[in-house]
């Protein structure tokens, strides 16, 4: 009796141990730029996951996680340096980076450790065609999409004759090779600046000079609120079209003023989405944050919940059992905030474009305006060289 009565403890002590063991919260590795003048980018981003935790009583999909956030300052040393201490304490699901310059830099320690990297934000060609990475995962968009349909908005308000001008890093170069592809006008100039760049009166000078009848420009955070500002003071903007992207955003709205009034971009959410997801998520973070939700924050909080759908399939376990966090990921089980959403083979989005304009709402105010959809289904054209099975 004495035997059974220690093999009953045993038990009894292992089951205690596997259920202590099983409430152990799944670390995230969140590397995200939280300084500078994009500081605003990463706060949002972070924002709107940590909400997605909230919601699911610090949960995602069921299962307990801890979010280790860590602020890269846009300098991809610093971002892969804080990647391989995470690594190196056992933790294996990453995203949170907006920069592709710093993305670029971290994800190949984390595939090569085994790690998943889930994008919120970036989506460089590199990883979208030959390269692609069966760990890697791209949840907002390929960088080209944001900008070959804003080639299609260019079309769409009758731009003929364009000048390009976008930050000389990844991010801006993949822009604008996207928005050459789709544009059926002429080019008449490429203009690459400093990622923190904050002068532009050279650039502007030379736009003036060239005289198009339309801007396209790829400058996120300050830098596109200094050049829309100088644009306006310029009074460009009388005889000019501007054309945008997603990188002009409700903080950046904000600050520009009215400066932006009249503005064309391309995005895949706005704030006047009309369907129940989108809907319930800008009425929560605007109740918790007071503030309203950037597209940045939608991507990343569908980031969350398309982790959640991939760590319930898994059962919390990424390690050891990776092949059905993958596979989950790939399925995209989860309600986006952008309505249809779908992974294509390279693991990068398909969904729709929308053409908005920055015009006044009912309230007088300046806000995002829907004017129609410009494509559907959209991916990209590095998926067809992607290889993975």
């Amino acid at each position: 009796m004495r035997l059974i009565r220690k093999v009953g403890a045993a038990v009894a002590l292992s089951i205690c141990a596997a259920a202590a063991q099983a409430q152990e919260p799944v670390r995230i590795g969140f590397i995200g730029t939280l300084s500078t003048p994009a500081g605003y980018i990463g706060e949002d981003e972070r924002d709107a996951f940590l909400l997605a935790i909230k919601q699911g009583g610090g949960k995602l999909g069921g299962v307990p996680v801890e979010l280790v956030v860590e602020d890269d300052g846009i300098k991809p040393a610093t971002g892969k340096q804080s990647a391989e201490k995470m690594l190196q304490d056992g933790i294996r699901i990453f995203t949170g980076i907006n920069f592709s310059n710093v993305l670029m830099a971290v994800v190949p320690s984390v595939v090569k450790e085994g790690g998943f990297y889930i994008s919120l934000n970036p989506g460089p060609s590199v990883y979208a065609g030959k390269d692609c990475n069966k760990n890697f995962f791209a949840a907002a968009f390929q960088n080209d999409s944001h900008s070959d349909t804003a080639g299609m908005a260019a079309n769409e308000v009758g731009i003929k004759k364009a000048v390009l001008v976008s930050a000389n890093y990844q991010a801006g170069r993949d822009s604008l090779n996207g928005f050459k592809r789709e544009f059926k006008g002429e080019v008449l100039a490429e203009i690459y600046t400093k990622l923190d760049q904050s002068d532009f009166s050279v650039e502007l000078a030379r736009i003036r000079s060239l005289q198009p009848d339309g801007v396209f420009q790829f400058l996120p955070g300050g830098a596109g609120i200094n050049f829309s500002k100088q644009f306006a003071s310029s009074n460009l903007g009388k005889d000019i079209k501007m054309v945008a992207t997603l990188a002009l955003d409700d903080r950046t709205l904000t600050a520009i003023g009215d400066a932006a009034e009249g503005y064309y971009l391309s995005s895949l959410w706005t704030i006047n989405d009309d369907n129940p997801a989108s809907k319930a998520f800008v009425e929560a973070f605007q109740k918790e944050y007071k503030r309203r939700p950037t597209s940045y924050a939608a991507t990343s909080y569908d980031t969350a919940l398309l982790i959640g759908s991939a760590l319930k399939a898994a059962g919390g376990d990424v390690v050891g059992n990776a092949g059905a966090f993958r596979n989950a990921l790939r399925k995209a089980d989860f309600e986006s905030v952008r309505g249809k959403f779908r992974f294509d083979k390279n693991q990068f989005p398909i969904q729709d474009w929308k053409l908005v304009q920055i015009a006044r709402n009912d309230a007088g105010k300046l806000d995002f305006i829907p004017l129609k959809t410009l494509v559907e289904d959209h991916g990209d054209v590095y998926a067809a060289d992607c290889k993975m099975d």
